[in-house]
C-alpha cells in the first residue's frame, strides 16, 4: 500500500469497510455517535481520504466508496510494524504475542493453529 493512512482516516475507513458505502453525511453521523466528531471533522478527514486515494467521491449525496481493501491496510500496518518495533522480525512480533498475558488460552490456540496452518501450507 504506497498510501499511509493516519488513525482518524482509519475511523473513516472503518465506516465504510463495515457498512459498505456511504454518504458523507451518514458516515458524520456515525462519527459523530461512536467518537463525538462534528460534520466538519468528519468531512475533512473524507476529503484527506479522497485525496490520497483511498476513498472515491460518487454523486449523487457525495457518496463515498472505500478504494482500499482492509485487507491492504492491515498487511501494510503490520509490515510497518514488524518494521519498526521488531527490527523486521515477524517471528518476533509472534513470540511477543505468545509471551503477553492478556491472551487467553482459546486465543494461544487459534495463534497455534494458525501457524500450524501456514506450515502446511509453505
Amino acid at each position: 500500500m504506497a498510501v499511509k493512512l493516519f488513525d482518524s482516516e482509519l475511523k473513516v475507513m472503518d465506516v465504510l469497510w463495515k457498512q459498505g458505502d456511504q454518504t458523507a453525511k451518514s458516515i458524520s453521523e456515525i462519527l459523530k455517535k461512536s467518537i463525538g466528531w462534528n460534520q466538519n471533522t468528519t468531512y475533512t478527514v473524507i476529503k484527506k481520504c479522497i485525496a490520497k486515494g483511498a476513498v472515491e467521491r460518487r454523486e449523487p449525496n457525495f457518496q463515498c466508496h472505500a478504494l482500499i481493501p482492509r485487507e491492504e491496510v492491515q498487511k501494510a500496518e503490520t509490515e510497518e510494524l514488524i518494521g519498526k518495533l521488531f527490527d523486521g522480525s515477524p517471528d518476533l512480533l509472534f513470540a511477543s504475542l505468545l509471551g503477553r498475558q492478556e491472551l487467553t488460552g482459546a486465543q494461544i490456540e487459534a495463534l497455534r493453529q494458525m501457524a500450524a496452518e501456514m506450515e502446511r501450507e509453505s
